[in-house]
């Protein structure tokens, strides 16, 4: 018989440690995370914020976060789905609307900490990079961008994102390499290119070939922007309208969804020890009352046959 050699014993699982949930869950890289989160000792506890931009398949999700030992502190977040109450109801989730997402966030945060007035940002969108300059009174608010799991690739919609914060006065360490219009060839970036972008330009463009070349398709991909009215002539001036609007009121809107009068229960409302004991002497009391009519009519049965 060949000897075959126990590659994983017994001492070797008692001592097996499984990843963290997250990990195992593919939600996050901690390698990167420890390295992003770590902070100087001498910072004596001073909070280190991250720009945290995150995609779902109908929503962007835009925060300013700050790590502790207990766990990660919101400062301020701005979600896609807030748009509508600004002007824009479709196209939620392309690099345009990623702009207006990290817009909205960077003025609300600013708004907070009451440096709206002092960092009013880039006001007209060019699409050339822009850094805010520090001014003579308070520093800019700085934040790290954190992309998660997000392959960081030229044009990806993250980066839209960041250059709506950067617009919105947010200090953000970065590069332009990364921006929509970067040319590898000679090293710089088109701001016209990135411009398109930003007003929804590739979206624009693609809705005028596909009207010229497949009119049915068209109808149907872009049947909610043919109900509101946008077309490719004005697609600019809409974006151009909600960048005015978010800079004029960045606080949250309160939902006009209001609470539903009844709560819908799908499950037996859990009794208590009272309440069961109740139930079973009712249950009692009726099964000795179920059984004494038998009784009687048996009785009564025999009273006839006689």
């Amino acid at each position: 018989m060949v000897f075959v050699k126990a590659q994983k014993s017994k001492a070797y699982f008692k001592r097996f440690q499984v990843k963290y949930k997250r990990r195992r869950e593919g939600k996050t890289d901690y390698r990167a995370r420890i390295r992003m989160i770590n902070q100087d000792k001498n910072k004596y506890n001073t909070p280190k914020f991250r720009f945290v931009v995150r995609f779902t398949n109908k929503d962007i999700i835009c925060q300013i976060l700050s790590s502790s030992i207990a766990g990660d502190h919101v400062l301020a977040a701005a979600y896609a789905h807030e748009l509508p109450h600004y002007g824009l109801e479709v196209g939620l989730t392309n690099y345009a609307a990623a702009y207006c997402t990290g817009l909205l966030l960077s003025r609300r945060v600013l708004k907070t900490l009451e440096l709206d007035e002092e960092y009013e940002g880039n006001v007209e969108a060019t699409g050339e990079d822009y850094s805010v300059e520090p001014a003579e009174s308070r520093r800019p608010f700085r934040a790290l961008l954190d992309v998660g799991l997000i392959k960081t690739t030229t044009g990806n919609r993250v980066f839209g994102a960041l250059k709506g914060a950067l617009d919105g006065g947010l200090d953000v360490p970065h590069s332009e390499k990364r921006f929509a219009g970067f040319s590898k060839d000679n090293k710089q970036l088109d701001a016209e290119v990135h411009r398109k972008y930003i007003y929804g330009g590739h979206v624009a463009s693609y809705m005028q070939t596909l009207s010229e070349d497949e009119p049915e398709k068209y109808q149907s991909h872009f049947s909610e922007y043919i109900k509101r009215g946008i077309e490719a002539d004005n697609i600019e001036e809409v974006y151009k309208k909600v960048h005015a609007a978010i800079r004029a009121d960045p606080t949250p809107k309160k939902s006009e969804k209001k609470q539903p009068t009844e709560h819908k229960r799908y499950n037996l409302k859990k009794l208590t020890y009272e309440e069961r004991k109740n139930k079973l002497i009712e249950r009692l009391n009726a099964l000795n009352a179920a059984a004494g009519n038998d009784d009687d009519d048996d009785d009564d049965d025999e009273e006839d046959d006689e």
